[in-house]
């Protein structure tokens, strides 16, 4: 594998899951953070998703669970590919 940390125009985000080279890289259920409440920005993106996806979820998750419910309706909607 290609170092690339210094160009930046050949990063990726994303992807079918962690990246296994990086450290910094955790399944959502792994996360220090996780349990903690969802954050403005995961609240808003996923109030899109789901009216886009026509869909009703409980505002009570954990960072990890919007998280996890981002992935899927990103999936769902074409949003994630």
């Amino acid at each position: 594998m290609t170092d690339n940390s210094n160009d930046s125009s050949s990063e990726t985000l994303g992807g079918p899951g962690p990246d296994p080279d990086n450290p910094a890289a955790k399944d959502p259920s792994d996360w220090v953070t996780g349990d903690e409440p969802i954050t403005a920005s995961q609240r808003s993106y996923l109030d899109t998703l789901a009216r886009e996806a026509g869909e009703e979820l409980s505002a009570d998750l954990t960072k990890a669970e919007a998280s996890e419910q981002i992935e899927r309706l990103q999936n769902k909607t074409g949003r994630g590919a």
